[in-house]
């Protein structure tokens, strides 16, 4: 695999990232960096959180030289609107002017998606570290983020809302019972996005690790659960599961990205 510049956003917010580093939880740059060096040692990273950071001028002056942009998950919810949000959404729009190449990931996909005109709104169900039964499309059959996929698979999974209106031109390529669209394709003037609404890149062990970090929430807040043996119920299963798992097929699609990236090079 030749030599990539790859940019990863951060779509956390500073303290949210200082949380999980305080009881030992990667943060999701950190994990992301982690399953990329799974499939190749040859990657050059630069990192920006959008919210935080405050040289985002001179990173945009950069952006022309990147062969990928990777932008992850958070704990956001877009439709809030708040500055920190309205920074990301003005630096995807930016992203999708000058980097060919952009996997957006989960809450990186809703962004995508904003940013290029469609919809993403509260989801009535959840994914609470796994999310069964993905399936591909047609269309997700045929595209190379998929190659060497299975059609219907497993993932863990971390998200509250969803995609409801996919931006001019934009494909699904898979979807489940839960979330009707689980991955897209789009193209934005030469960019091409490709989306997901899952963690290929997060381990089930970090999803377990971030269920018993926000177990108060998800009970009082979220309404996700009504007690601990709930929880506890959920995490016996995402255990059973990781214990069938395959990594290397779990994070194929960031293989398949990388790959397609290169073939795009030669």
């Amino acid at each position: 695999m030749n030599s990539l510049n790859l940019l990863i956003v951060e779509g956390n917010l500073r303290e949210e990232n200082e949380s999980f580093s305080n009881v030992g939880i990667q943060t999701h740059t950190e994990s992301l960096k982690d399953s990329l060096d799974h499939f190749s040692t040859n990657l050059k990273y630069d990192v920006v959180n959008p919210s935080s950071d405050r040289n985002l001028n001179s990173v945009k002056e950069k952006l022309l030289k990147y062969d990928g942009l990777i932008w992850g998950g958070s704990s956001l919810n877009i439709y809030n609107d708040t500055p920190e949000i309205k920074r990301q959404i003005e630096f995807m729009k930016e992203c999708q002017k000058k980097v060919k190449n952009i996997l957006a990931i989960c809450w990186g996909m809703q962004v995508a998606v904003t940013a290029a005109g469609g919809e993403v709104k509260k989801a009535k169900k959840s994914n609470i570290g796994i999310t069964n039964e993905i399936t591909l499309s047609n269309e997700g059959i045929r595209h190379p983020i998929y190659r060497e996929k299975n059609e219907k698979f497993n993932s863990p999974a971390f998200n509250f809302d969803e995609v409801v209106t996919l931006p001019k031109n934009g494909v699904c390529l898979a979807s489940n019972k839960i979330n009707k669209i689980q991955s897209l394709f789009f193209k934005i003037g030469d960019t091409k996005v490709w989306g997901l609404q899952y963690h290929p890149e997060i381990t089930y062990q970090k999803m377990i690790s971030l269920i018993e970090f926000r177990k108060d929430k998800l009970i009082q807040n979220r309404k996700a659960f009504s007690n601990e043996d709930e929880i506890n119920n959920h995490i016996s299963f995402i255990k059973d599961e990781m214990s069938v798992s395959n990594s290397t097929q779990r994070m194929i699609e960031l293989k398949n990205w990388l790959d397609n990236i290169n073939i795009n090079q030669n």
